[in-house]
């Protein structure tokens, strides 16, 4: 029906006026949507050297601009490839074209991108385990199982990539130079020691003579790894004989058992011995300075009577006549009495006399009387002998 066709609703349908007011709004908006729509198509289209949309052409290849803005934004994502991060336990090791720049330290850094250079990431902080456990030949010329663990770190990130050929390999330890090394060090300190050496005597040392020398194996192939600790994790001897190993060591604990006990013994007998000993020869000291002292006393006492003899030959004669008698008899208990003498004398009790001075339980005081006539005798007699010895001197002259 033509829009100006009689009796049609004009309104709806005129060119001119626009949409109708019930859906004028929407679609303002999606025309404006539709036109922006066709802008960006021919501006994309433009850089490309495209024809725009409204039939017009700009040329058939890529325009100076269109080709500049790429290149720029391109390039400029390249450069960004460039950036990386070291965290503070890593060292990155920067190489262009496969040979080695420089050494990084921990934070944001940037390189040329790839291909020119790369970066390789190295854990320096890492605490590195390798173990092994084998059998190996003692210097006696016998078979020991022993483990080994090593601890290592990496001291020089360089010297670890470049100089030597997979110095560690964590997956498959024993593709791994670090390794072989330790075999090697390990077969060697077994070879230096006994069988006994290494499962006691020289235990605590084996762990040090290793790590000594796996450092220093290191060290002349320049490996950049730094050995921390050696741990002997196991050591005896093979299960084939570790029966009869075990009798030895029994065996051995057996003497080594008495020894200590005959040790006790030699610790305790022994100075008892010494302190007797010292008191024996304290005591022949001191007899050996008595005799000797009473020979000088005895000499000196001769040497002087022999001077007042020459003086008074009687006086000192008669002196020693008495002092003799007078011991002897001091000791005896006999007593004589002169029966010629004609005086009458008391009950002497003689026995009991003679009992007091052997016992003391039994003693018994002397009256005076009886002690008298005693003195009497005894003077008596002693005036008797030195009359005797007067007249057999005189008649000796």
């Amino acid at each position: 029906m033509p829009w100006n066709e009689p009796g049609g609703n004009n309104n709806d349908k005129d060119p001119w006026g626009g949409s109708s007011k019930k859906g004028s709004k929407g679609n303002s908006s999606a025309n404006d949507v539709e036109e922006l729509t066709r802008k960006l198509n021919d501006k994309v289209s433009s850089i490309f050297g495209k024809k725009s949309g409204d039939g017009g052409d700009n040329g058939g290849g890529l325009n100076k601009a269109g080709a500049l803005l790429i290149g720029v934004v391109l390039l400029g994502v390249w450069l960004f490839t460039g950036f990386y991060t070291v965290d503070s336990a890593q060292r990155g090791v920067e190489l262009r074209f496969g040979a080695y720049q420089q050494t990084t330290l921990p934070g944001l850094h940037w390189h040329l991108p790839y291909p020119m250079e790369t970066v390789e990431l190295v854990d320096i902080d890492k605490n590195r385990t390798a173990k092994d456990r084998t059998h190996m030949l003692t210097k006696d010329e016998n078979i020991i199982d022993i483990g080994v663990s090593v601890q290592y770190k990496i001291k020089n990130p360089e010297d670890y990539l470049f100089n030597i050929y997979l110095a560690d390999y964590e997956p498959q330890q024993s593709l791994g130079t670090l390794y072989h090394v330790m075999r090697s060090a390990v077969r060697e300190v077994i070879g230096r020691n006994t069988m006994d050496g290494i499962l006691k005597e020289n235990r605590a040392g084996f762990a040090p003579d290793t790590l000594i020398v796996m450092q220093k194996i290191l060290d002349q192939y320049k490996s950049g790894l730094h050995v921390i600790k050696v741990n002997l994790t196991y050591a005896e001897a093979p299960k084939q004989v570790k029966d009869a190993f075990d009798d030895a060591n029994r065996a051995r604990e057996d003497k080594d058992r008495y020894q200590n006990q005959a040790e006790t013994y030699s610790k305790k007998v022994i100075p008892a011995a010494r302190g007797k000993a010292a008191r024996i020869l304290e005591d022949a000291t001191a007899y050996t300075s008595q005799v000797v002292s009473k020979a000088q006393g005895d000499s000196s006492r001769f040497t002087q009577l022999a001077g007042e003899y020459q003086k008074a030959p009687e006086v000192t004669r008669e002196r020693l006549y008495l002092e003799t008698m007078e011991k002897v008899l001091s000791k005896n208990r006999k007593i004589m009495i002169d029966s010629k003498s004609g005086n009458n004398l008391l009950y002497l009790p003689l026995d009991k006399l003679q009992g007091s001075s052997s016992n003391s339980r039994s003693q018994q005081s002397v009256s005076p009387a009886v002690a008298s006539a005693l003195q009497q005798q005894i003077n008596k007699q002693s005036k008797n002998i030195r009359n005797s010895s007067r007249t057999n001197t005189r008649e000796s002259r």
